[in-house]
């Protein structure tokens, strides 16, 4: 799973449809996860331009870890209008 979403990358360009993926997905406590999100120019790209770290609240019953990172950066302003790919 990750995002696509246009972009302007730290450099000050226009990054068209890029790719944005959750890594490194670490369980704090019972109820909180801390993960980076790294932005790629495309999904073949193997040198990200960003990466961010994002923490949220984890649910123990609900979908893994990962499927929650995703679900929360969607709430995110940065990630607004983001296309599940």
């Amino acid at each position: 799973m990750a995002l696509e979403k246009t972009v302007t990358t730290p450099q000050g360009f226009d990054a068209v449809d890029a790719y944005h993926r959750v890594n490194s997905v670490a369980l704090i406590s019972k109820n909180k996860i801390n993960f980076s999100v790294q932005s790629f120019k495309n999904k073949d790209a193997s040198v990200a331009f960003t990466s961010e770290q994002y923490s949220c609240l984890y649910d123990l019953t609900g979908n893994n870890p990962i499927a929650q990172a995703y679900y929360h950066i969607k709430t995110l302003p940065e990630f607004a209008g983001a296309k599940d790919c």
